[in-house]
């Protein structure tokens, strides 16, 4: 009896088993534990993205490269001066005040028609025309130090009645413009002017003229009819090596005295002031200079 018993019990568990699904192994997921991620999919995903990110790596350091190129190509770019913009950009313009400094211009720039006062040194100008302040009578004080100017157009300055400061230190002239009537300071040291570049009556009429600069040129004698309200003269190293009684004085008048003059100096020259004594008996004050 057990035997039959013990037979029909394994039919019975044969037959369950052969009906039971088979296993498939594409459907097999592994679980972290604690996570609701499937570890075959998980891996999938990892390699999926990483090949992403490879990918967008390679676009990334392409389009890095890229832009660190054009940072170079800008930073390579050399600054460059713009002479062309309007003169308000080009320069400062200040309550009638124009400031052109230390910008390379070639040519005066268009001014505004209410400036007072122009300042343009250390430039490349080489020209000044008459045009250039035909519109500007308003102007008071100019300055021109450390340019290149060779040449002025006659009448470029004299028709400006307002210019009291006119200053061409440091040029390249050759000889004088004509000068405006009411001047009290004119600045022409460092030039190459020589005596036949100065006209005889070009200081005569100037009959505000204060300060006079003519150092470091190249002048033979003083210039003639200085003005008696001249204060301060300076000829220092030029090529002087003559004066008569008549350069500072009057020599058909022994009572004459010219009362404004402060200072004269002509150091540098090559002139022994002590052979000229009575050139400057009317003077309050001996001329700088050598003596012996």
């Amino acid at each position: 009896m057990k035997t039959l018993q013990t037979t029909f019990l394994l039919f019975v568990f044969v037959a369950l088993v052969n009906a039971a699904p088979p296993l498939q192994e594409e459907s097999l997921q592994f679980y972290e534990y604690d996570t609701d991620v499937a570890k075959g999919s998980l891996i999938q995903d990892y390699e999926m993205q990483s090949k992403d990110i490879r990918k967008d790596g390679a676009n990334i350091s392409l389009d890095a490269s890229l832009r660190l190129q054009g940072d170079d190509s800008e930073l390579n770019v050399s600054p460059t001066k713009d002479t062309n913009l309007p003169t308000c950009l080009l320069c400062v313009c200040l309550s009638g005040s124009v400031y052109c400094e230390e910008i390379d211009i070639e040519a005066v720039p268009p001014l505004p028609k209410e400036t007072a006062y122009l300042y343009a040194r250390f430039n490349k100008i080489k020209r000044i025309a008459v045009s250039d302040f035909a519109d500007i009578p308003t102007l008071r004080r100019i300055d021109f130090s450390g340019n290149r100017i060779e040449e002025i157009e006659d009448g470029a300055f004299s028709k400006l009645l307002l210019l009291e400061e006119l200053s061409l230190a440091e040029n390249r002239l050759m000889k004088l413009p004509v000068l405006p009537p009411k001047l009290t300071t004119f600045n022409a040291n460092q030039n190459r002017i020589k005596s036949r570049g100065i006209k005889a009556n070009a200081f005569k009429k100037l009959t505000n003229l204060a300060y006079l600069y003519l150092g470091h040129n190249a002048l033979e004698s003083v210039p003639l009819n200085l003005p008696e309200s001249l204060r301060i003269l300076h000829l220092q190293y030029n090529n002087i090596t003559t004066i008569t009684d008549d350069t500072f004085c009057k020599s058909n008048n022994t009572r004459y005295i010219r009362t404004h003059m402060d200072e004269i100096r002509m150091e540098g020259n090559p002139i022994t002031l002590a052979k000229h004594v009575n050139a400057f008996s009317c003077l309050r004050t001996l001329p700088v200079g050598t003596y012996y």
